[in-house]
């Protein structure tokens, strides 16, 4: 594969479509429609009920797709363990288990190649929620716990709504996958029974950045986008082992990998200049 088409791929990954229909049928028909917009596909409890949830993950599997199995398994840990190891064998590329440290570890040590995702607090919840629980902490400090136990206890990513999306990338960089549910169209879409959404604008853009470099400093000067914040940025093409300081509101001294890349968070409440140059 070229590189623009690995790029091209990359970028249809992040989008998952869900098969919220209630026949393996009408999953089968929907995913045909799509054509080439999409190569994941999510198929959750709804499908799991109606007869034929695994012939159609096998069938998925098969065209070249890659499955999210949205079961978000929970249960004492033994039973999740076992069926996690049932599972894994399963082709699906991604499993959700219930964000409790106990049943994500069991979890994780079935996993096999499959990713395993922790659901953080489902985007139907909110504050309001968590006191009928008897949950004294607020959403963002749940979701950011329970990111920590997914991380400690050997899991891949999290599920967690664009709200806290951005708060776990500071925290965690690219240790942890973010899969975000809940999206709505960017104007005029229903929340149905979602309580913590983001639209499409929200959800795919995190910053916006202007930037300028004569060949080795490089000025940026960045924009929040919808969640303004600590953000984590990505270089490229830096020179590879090479020691940079990025001098802003704070200075801050990292270096590039073997392949020229390197990650930095920055805090991007407004219109934030940064300015990177070679180490001395």
């Amino acid at each position: 594969m070229s590189e623009p088409s690995a790029q091209a791929g990359r970028r249809r990954e992040r989008l998952i479509v869900a098969l919220d229909v209630p026949r393996a049928s009408e999953a089968r028909a929907l995913v045909e429609r799509s054509g080439e917009a999409a190569c994941f596909y999510k198929i959750g409890l709804e499908l799991f009920t109606s007869g034929g949830y695994f012939e159609l993950l096998e069938w998925l599997v098969a065209r070249g797709s890659k499955v999210f199995a949205d079961l978000k398994l929970y249960d004492i840990p033994e039973t999740v363990r076992r069926a996690v190891a049932n599972l894994r064998s399963s082709g699906a590329t991604f499993l959700t288990v219930h964000g409790h440290r106990s049943i994500l570890e069991a979890a994780a040590s079935e996993k096999g190649a499959m990713k395993i995702l922790a659901v953080t607090v489902l985007t139907s919840f909110d504050k309001s929620d968590l006191a009928e629980m008897g949950a004294g902490a607020d959403v963002r400090a749940l979701v950011l716990s329970r990111a920590r136990h997914a991380a400690e206890t050997g899991c891949d990513g999290v599920i967690s709504s664009g709200l806290e999306a951005p708060a776990i990338r500071a925290e965690f960089g690219t240790r942890l996958l973010v899969v975000t549910p809940g999206i709505r169209p960017a104007q005029g879409g229903r929340k149905d029974d979602q309580k913590r959404t983001v639209d499409v604008a929200q959800a795919f853009v995190d910053q916006c950045v202007r930037a300028l470099s004569d060949g080795d400093d490089l000025a940026l000067v960045l924009y929040p986008g919808a969640n303004p914040g600590p953000q984590t940025i990505r270089l490229e093409r830096l020179r590879p082992g090479a020691g940079y300081v990025a001098r802003g509101a704070q200075e801050t001294a990292f270096t590039a990998d073997g392949s020229g890349a390197a990650s930095l968070t920055v805090d991007i409440g407004g219109r934030t200049p940064l300015h990177i140059v070679p180490r001395n």
